[in-house]
């Protein structure tokens, strides 16, 4: 019953955040006619703009995982993901606005997104006040038992009663059948499993967890069934399987529970909205620069013989071969005249780098300096082997030449661009370099991926440590 009542919650959420996200638009234009009486505000189509921010919320919501899990997040981390989309979807109408073209005033396009930023935040810290208040009376709240004792069981007890406004009342604790004694719990203690049956038949519980050690996992299966057989959701801790820092998940293989440790992104909600922000960036990026990228191709096939593309092999996520495309910033014999340079590398590790390298052309120097020998690779992106934010794909030389901690950087698709990109390229050691990588993929999000974009802009602009 509660859960169905959370999902009425959810919905009812839902569609509030979407009325309120059309008031106010007409709001937003009402105060600035107010504040600007003498002249015509403008955002484009109003109606247009309009279903592209609501289509744009609904994708992003997911994405920035809005929603959900309302009880045990904090307020701060709710409202930070939704100025996070509010402006991600601001960028995208300004985008939206400067590709074709249409008429967006400042000032309105600041006043629609503070007043529905307003108006959501508000909504929630509302709705916040009146759960708590009504929790603190004993409405909507959830009786759970803990079987276990120990520290783990412990710090889960202590957790929800650190958070009242979570609605969570402990029962009692459940004790397990082992034949070592067990500490005693902080807590009253409503019998063993043995007496789990009648535990259940005289408590009200809508949650019975389970914080046992490894080894007992096996003898609470008859436990879980009891649980089960009485409507009573059961809640596993599952840090006594933990093995090093991956996240970990669950799925259904058939009808067979799986365990999954990962250390990359697994949602798939999140990784599609990566994906289609990835879509979006580089058909946009290879259509607007198409008359740059022409010349470019024309300056690079007058200066010197060859081909205008460079294509090299590079490796791809968890090690897939792919060919990146690049403008060929090099003279033909490049690769042969390679060795003949190793003794002037400046970089630290497998890695290449070489200012003033000799094989440049005078054209690929200019490219180089203003990053656009990179701009092919849009279209790796849009066939799906790259991403615009990523690590930089390797070749297949260095990656032989990696210590066994630097490969997990090629467990996500690589991109254009990435934090090392931002943080001074060919001026950033190598060991550094990888552990920016491995940080990204650690916290990776959607919003740190446009962070870094809006990064990149002021470095390509400014060349820092272009060579």
């Amino acid at each position: 019953m509660l859960k169905q009542h959370a999902r009425t919650v959810d919905v009812g959420i839902r569609l509030l955040d979407l009325i309120l996200l059309t008031i106010s638009l007409p709001l937003a234009q009402a105060a600035y006619s107010s504040a600007r009486p003498d002249q015509v505000s403008t955002l484009g189509d109003p109606w247009l703009v309009q279903v592209l921010v609501l289509l744009t919320w609904v994708a992003l919501t997911w994405a920035f995982q809005v929603y959900g899990t309302y009880r045990t997040r904090s307020i701060a981390v709710e409202l930070g993901r939704i100025a996070k989309t509010l402006a991600t979807i601001a960028l995208v109408v300004a985008a939206g606005a400067f590709f074709l073209k249409e008429p967006a005033s400042r000032l309105l396009t600041a006043l629609y997104f503070g007043t529905a930023f307003t108006f959501v935040a508000g909504s929630r810290l509302v709705m916040r006040m009146l759960a708590r208040s009504a929790r603190r009376r004993g409405y909507n709240t959830r009786r759970y038992a803990i079987v276990g004792t120990g520290a783990i069981a412990e710090d889960i007890a202590r957790t929800f009663a650190a958070h009242p406004h979570w609605g969570f009342q402990l029962a009692g604790y459940v004790l397990p059948e082992v034949e070592h004694p067990v500490p005693s719990p902080p807590g009253p203690v409503l019998g063993t499993l043995a007496d789990l049956e009648r535990i259940l038949d005289d408590q009200v519980l809508d949650e019975v967890v389970f914080a046992v050690p490894r080894v007992e996992i096996p003898a609470i299966e008859k436990a879980i069934l009891l649980c089960e057989e009485q409507g009573v959701a059961v809640v596993m801790c599952l840090e006594p399987l933990r093995v090093g820092t991956a996240r970990m998940s669950l799925f259904e293989l058939g009808d067979r529970p799986m365990l999954v440790f990962s250390r990359t992104p697994t949602d798939v909600l999140s990784l599609a909205a990566k994906r289609a922000f990835d879509i979006a960036v580089s058909a946009l990026a290879l259509i607007f620069f198409a008359p740059l990228l022409l010349a470019a191709a024309v300056a690079i096939k007058v200066e010197s013989p060859g081909p205008v593309y460079f294509r090299q092999r590079r490796v791809g996520r968890n090690g897939r071969p792919f060919t990146m495309l690049k403008f060929r910033s090099m003279y033909r014999d490049a690769e042969e005249r390679l060795e003949a340079l190793r003794a002037h590398n400046e970089m630290s590790g497998p890695v290449f780098k070489m200012r003033n390298d000799p094989r440049v052309t005078k054209v690929g120097r200019l490219l180089r300096k203003t990053s656009l020998d990179e701009f092919p690779q849009f279209w790796n992106v849009l066939v799906g082997e790259m991403s615009v934010v990523g690590p930089r794909p390797p070749i297949p030389a260095e990656v032989k030449q990696y210590k066994r901690w630097q490969r997990r950087r090629l467990s996500v698709k690589p991109g254009i661009t990435c934090t090392w990109q931002v943080s001074g390229r060919n001026e950033v050691n190598f060991d550094r370099w990888m552990e920016l990588d491995l940080e990204y993929i650690d916290n990776w999000s959607l919003w740190r991926d446009v962070q870094i974009c809006l990064r990149t802009i002021p470095a390509v602009i400014a060349a820092r440590g272009a060579q």
